[in-house]
């Protein structure tokens, strides 16, 4: 039985939760259960959450962990001597070390990360970055795995996080079938992005929203703007004006930034090859696609690839 600590502490919020249900819904689609999980605090007992509830815990020990996750919260807090104590003995005695969305500054703060990559949630990661600039900070990561420490980004992305492990310790078929239950997807790759394409653009009008919508199913052709604009029931010229003025974007930089999230989520993947990515989003062939890479992320896809291997 592979024990799984969840260290919790006074508002800690109760999204980061979620890996609990993942690991309980893996003992179900398991052949035996597999995973035992504790709820740990310094003091132990109630410990209540920024939802107002309290949950019950056991107070740090020198049991012997499998995995520790460290709980997230709405905010930065500074970590308590005896935390930061525990998860350094964590680290060098466990097979897997968590921080989650605001757990990679305990990470961190205990010296753990330096010279190791991290990611964190998006809206933490200019704070990240400032305060221990030793950390190799990827923020625009889902997770990321570096030796035994694990980080990622906030809310649901504990859910990715969670799911790589089972999918490391039971496989890809058990990975899947808790992904079901959860009604997620299987799992977004580690190295994908935080944000998507369309929810930076932001239109505000449906005739620019379908033509986006009409833009991410259709990549593999053309896209020419009077495509667009016919998708929209606007002329050529009202269009690329109201794209422009809702997106801050030309119709054709933001279609050149649909097909670098689909291409970088297949190389991700990591099942077809760079020709035949290429094609399927409409770059046509594996050059255009490198600068297409080197214009939106500054990395070709051979470094995407690579990274998501590593991940």
């Amino acid at each position: 039985m592979q024990r799984i600590g969840f260290v919790v502490f006074p508002e800690f919020q109760v999204m980061s939760f979620a890996v609990v249900t993942v690991f309980e819904l893996a003992n179900l689609a398991a052949p035996e259960p597999v995973y035992s999980v504790s709820l740990l605090s310094e003091q132990g007992g109630l410990v209540r959450s920024s939802a107002g509830f309290a949950v019950e815990t056991e107070a740090f020990a020198t049991q012997s962990l499998d995995t520790l996750i460290i709980g997230a919260a709405t905010q930065v807090q500074p970590a308590s001597a005896a935390l930061l104590a525990f998860v350094r003995r964590s680290a060098h005695s466990a097979r897997r070390v968590a921080g989650p969305c605001t757990g990679a500054f305990t990470l961190a703060e205990a010296g753990l990360l330096d010279g190791r990559r991290a990611t964190t949630h998006w809206h933490f990661a200019g704070e990240l970055r400032r305060r221990f600039p030793r950390v190799k900070l990827e923020e625009d990561r889902i997770f990321i795995v570096d030796g035994n420490l694990w980080t990622s980004a906030g809310m649901t992305a504990v859910i990715d996080l969670a799911l790589a492990m089972v999918e490391q310790d039971l496989g890809t078929q058990i990975a899947r079938s808790v992904a079901r239950s959860l009604v997620v997807y299987h799992r977004r790759a580690g190295g994908q992005s935080q944000f998507s394409a369309l929810a930076k653009l932001e239109p505000k009008s449906d005739r620019i929203q379908k033509a986006l919508d009409f833009a991410k199913h259709n990549l593999r052709g053309p896209l020419a703007v009077e495509q667009l604009a016919e998708a929209a029931s606007l002329s050529v010229r009202q269009f690329s004006r109201a794209f422009r003025s809702e997106t801050g974007q030309s119709p054709a930089k933001a279609v050149e930034n649909l097909r670098v999230e689909a291409a970088r989520l297949l190389i991700e993947q990591g099942r077809l090859s760079m020709d035949t990515i290429a094609d399927e989003t409409g770059f046509a062939d594996r050059e255009r696609m490198r600068r297409a890479f080197l214009r939106t992320i500054g990395q070709p896809p051979q470094m995407v690839r690579r990274s998501a291997r590593v991940s």
